[in-house]
C-alpha cells in the first residue's frame, strides 16, 4: 500500500472515529441514561429539592384545588394565597418527595412499556393513586379544603398512539448504537493510528478530532436547551422546565468535558512527545568536521 493510500485511509478512518465518539456518547445517554428506570428516577430525584419546581408543582397543585373547591369571590383571594402557602409546605415534607417520585416512575414506565413493545395503543398514565395520596397529605397536613378535593381516575396521555411507531424505531436504534458506536469509534481510531505513515500525527489529529466532536456536542446540548424553553406553552414554567433538562442532561454533560479533556490531552502528548523527538534527534547529529591547521610552507 502505496504512502498516499495510507495516509487517506488513516485521515477517512480518524474522521470517522471522531464523528462516531459524540454520537455514541449521545445514544448511550438517551439508550441507558434516560432509558433505563433506576438511572431516570436517580435523576429526577433532585428536582423534588429544586426551588422552581416546587414552586411550579404549587402553583399547579393550588389551581387543582381551587377549581375542585368554589369559593366566593370577594374570599378567592385570601383562600388562593392560604392555600398555596399550605401547599408550599407541603412540598418541603417527606410524602411530597414520596409522591414525587411515584408520579416520574409511573410516567417513565408507561413510557418504556410502550416503546418495547408492539402495542399501537396510547401511552396513558392514571394520576388518581398519586392525587389520593396528595390529597391525604394535604388534608393531614391541615391544608384548608383538602377533604373537599374529588379524586377520579384521570388518565393523561403521555405519548398518542400515532407517535408511536417512529419514536419505537429510533428508540431501537438508540439501543442498539448506545453500544456499537463507542466500540466501532474506538476500533477506527486505532485502527487509523496503525494504518499511518506518520502515527505520531495520526494521534495529533484523533485528539483534536475527539475535542472538537466533544465541543459539538456540548453545544447541541445547550442549543437543545434554548429550543426547549422556547416552545413552552404560557402556563409552564421555564425555570422548572430548565431544572428538568438540566437534570436529564447532567451526565451527557460530563461525558462532553470528559472526551473534551481527553482530546486536548492526547493532542498535547502528541505535541510534546514530537518536540521531545525533534529535540533527541537535533542533539544527537554530528557536528561539522573540525578545520585542518594550515599546512607552514619552508623558505
Amino acid at each position: 500500500m502505496s504512502p498516499r493510500v495510507r495516509s487517506a485511509l488513516s485521515a477517512v478512518l480518524i474522521a470517522l472515529a471522531c464523528l462516531f465518539a459524540p454520537l455514541g456518547a449521545l445514544s448511550t445517554w438517551a439508550a441507558y441514561g434516560i432509558g433505563d428506570d433506576e438511572r431516570y428516577a436517580a435523576a429526577m430525584e433532585p428536582l423534588a429539592a429544586d426551588t422552581d419546581v416546587r414552586e411550579a408543582i404549587a402553583a399547579a397543585v393550588t389551581t387543582g384545588i381551587l377549581r375542585e373547591v368554589h369559593v366566593r369571590a370577594p374570599l378567592q383571594g385570601p383562600v388562593n394565597h392560604f392555600v398555596r402557602d399550605a401547599v408550599r409546605s407541603f412540598t418541603l415534607t417527606p410524602a411530597f418527595h414520596t409522591a414525587w417520585q411515584a408520579a416520574n416512575r409511573a410516567a417513565h414506565e408507561a413510557v418504556m412499556r410502550a416503546l418495547r413493545s408492539d402495542r399501537e395503543e396510547a401511552v396513558t398514565i392514571d394520576l388518581a393513586p398519586v392525587a389520593e395520596q396528595v390529597r391525604s397529605q394535604l388534608a393531614h397536613a391541615h391544608v384548608p379544603l383538602a377533604n373537599r378535593i374529588h379524586v377520579e381516575h384521570t388518565e393523561i396521555t403521555v405519548l398518542p398512539s400515532e407517535d408511536l411507531a417512529e419514536l419505537r424505531k429510533g428508540f431501537h436504534v438508540l439501543e442498539v448504537a448506545g453500544f456499537w458506536l463507542p466500540v466501532s469509534a474506538a476500533v477506527l481510531a486505532v485502527t487509523g493510528i496503525l494504518v499511518a505513515v506518520c502515527r505520531r500525527q495520526a494521534v495529533l489529529a484523533t485528539g483534536l478530532g475527539t475535542a472538537l466532536g466533544a465541543a459539538l456536542l456540548g453545544v447541541a446540548v445547550a442549543v437543545g436547551r434554548r429550543l426547549t424553553l422556547a416552545d413552552l406553552p404560557p402556563d409552564v414554567s421555564p425555570t422548572a422546565v430548565g431544572a428538568v433538562y438540566d437534570a436529564l442532561t447532567e451526565t451527557l454533560r460530563l461525558v462532553s468535558w470528559a472526551l473534551l479533556a481527553l482530546g486536548l490531552t492526547v493532542a498535547l502528548t502528541a505535541l510534546l512527545t514530537a518536540a521531545y523527538a525533534r529535540r533527541r534527534r537535533a542533539s544527537r547529529a554530528p557536528g561539522p568536521a573540525p578545520a585542518e591547521p594550515p599546512t607552514r610552507v619552508r623558505a
